[in-house]
């Protein structure tokens, strides 16, 4: 009797888990992407990136590193620095590192959202000009931010038993132990809410959760606290020091609202900020992000059936207010990459009161290409600042390169010593050590610098801006570096 075979599955077939990953591995492929074409292959490194670079360089002394700053990024990029000198190999294994972690961050969230809004708030935080210039920059603030939705996400995942729950404690504290290695005061404000939640919302009023916050706080923190220790002289001290280096951390809520609002679209460091704001068209996404989060906010709650369908929208505004708030409320001066951690939590809600209004509406094609069209824009707008800001940042590296170069021509070879308010970028770039005797970066004395003058070759760069000469270089003699600004005092 012949027998009849039921036909095999055809070779395009998807399973279903693999279709739920296209959506946000679309979207972490482009960032990659994008990442390549505009920003890897223009850019230089930058003044911060050096200082982060040099602890780890082993070809050049490392920049002076002031209390603020963690060493989560410095750790980050360690392998990448010990294996080559080529700031394009960086910037490249930044990019695919920072895409791939991208999709794993917002990847939590598919169980709690959906596969479909998880990649809608991957792409509106991935759509920023901000989010994809620091992509292949050594700098802390977009890791912070996507460790901090991970660890966000697995607060939410470990609220319910089940053979998951031991997994997403685990899970949690590596999230929130990488926010505290890559800033250690921001994973303190993340860190917040979540405890907050551990003692006043049931799911979470277990002494597993609780332990899970407090260790991760504890293990990313661990370093920080240590070198607090080793070169401030506690906890207390360094806060204190920070605070001085920040420019005196205090009330200041108006001042940071407008030095935010003045800096959202550039430069990169805002301080002090005295600019114009950005034009209506190309801040009104920002302007428009409170109402978007309040609205999200309101129909999370009137449309809950129980705690936890709320908590997945709440959770994650109350997380971002906490981190954007010493940015916003503490400092009077700011810096786009500030608040990325608030609008990659922020994300999350939006996107899902989006598509929920999507499919309430009666007319939902008409909503959906009118909801379309508006992230189309919004992304066009992004797209011109990104041009913008990458342009500004390759001139104001490639000053420092020429500086550099022309230090070198001057004689200054390793060992060699740079000082003046840009010591530590140029500096690095020439191979030298670098130094200061006031501002936020100072390490050194006036007579450690003339000390060291008269053993190794030395430069101070002076801004021809600036009225004042240090009178130790008073009859060192100048030399005009062509393409920059300065001057360069030799003895």
């Amino acid at each position: 009797m012949a027998t009849t075979r039921s036909p095999a599955p055809a070779a395009t077939d998807t399973p279903p888990a693999a279709r739920r990953a296209i959506p946000l591995a679309a979207v972490a492929v482009a960032f990659a992407t994008v990442q390549l074409c505009c920003a890897v292959a223009r850019m230089d490194l930058g003044w911060d990136e050096i200082v982060y670079l040099s602890q780890v360089d082993p070809r050049n002394p490392a920049a002076y590193f002031s209390a603020p700053r963690s060493r989560g990024i410095t750790f980050l990029v360690a392998p990448v620095v010990a294996v080559t000198s080529s700031t394009t190999v960086l910037r490249v294994t930044l990019a695919l590192l920072s895409s791939a972690a991208l999709y794993a961050a917002f990847a939590v969230w598919k169980p709690l959202l959906g596969p479909g809004r998880a990649a809608l708030a991957a792409l509106l935080f991935a759509g920023l000009w901000i989010t994809v210039l620091s992509g292949p920059e050594v700098m802390p603030n977009l890791w912070v931010a996507l460790a901090s939705v991970a660890a966000v996400g697995w607060f939410l995942r470990a609220r319910t038993d089940g053979p998951g729950r031991r997994r997403a404690l685990a899970a949690l504290a590596a999230a929130l132990g990488a926010v505290g290695l890559l800033r250690a005061p921001d994973a303190g404000w993340l860190a917040l809410p979540l405890l907050a939640a551990c003692a006043t919302v049931r799911p979470w009023r277990r002494p597993g959760t609780a332990a899970a916050v407090l260790g991760g706080l504890a293990l990313g923190c661990a370093q920080w606290v240590a070198e607090a220790y080793v070169r401030f002289g506690g906890i207390g001290r360094r806060l204190s020091v920070s605070s001085g280096t920040e420019g005196g951390m205090g009330a200041h809520p108006g001042a940071g609202l407008r030095a935010a609002y003045r800096a959202l679209n550039g430069p990169q460091l805002c301080r002090p900020c005295h600019i114009a704001g950005p034009s209506l068209t190309h801040s009104l996404w920002w302007l428009l992000l409170p109402a978007l989060t309040a609205a999200a906010c309101v129909l999370a709650v009137a449309g809950r059936r129980r705690a936890g369908p709320a908590a997945v929208t709440l959770l994650p505004v109350a997380c971002a207010l906490a981190l954007a708030a010493p940015y916003l409320l503490l400092l009077d001066y700011a810096a786009p990459r500030f608040l990325l951690p608030a609008y990659a939590l922020l994300a999350l809600p939006v996107a899902a009161a989006a598509v929920r209004a999507v499919r309430s509406a009666r007319a939902r094609l008409a909503v959906t290409v009118l909801l379309t069209a508006v992230l189309g824009a919004h992304l066009t707008v992004q797209a011109e600042e990104l041009r913008a800001n990458t342009a500004d940042a390759r001139d104001t590296t490639v000053r420092y390169r020429r500086a550099a170069e022309e230090l070198g021509r001057l004689g200054l070879t390793a060992p060699c010593l740079v000082t003046g308010p840009r010591a530590q970028p140029v500096a690095y770039e020439a191979g030298c050590a670098s130094a200061q005797i006031a501002g936020n970066n100072r390490s050194h004395t006036a007579a450690d610098i003339v000390r060291r003058a008269s053993r190794i070759p030395t430069a101070l760069l002076f801004d021809t801006k600036d009225p004042y000469l240090p009178s130790y270089a008073r009859a060192w003699h100048p030399h005009a570096l062509p393409g920059t600004d300065w001057v360069a005092y030799l003895p």
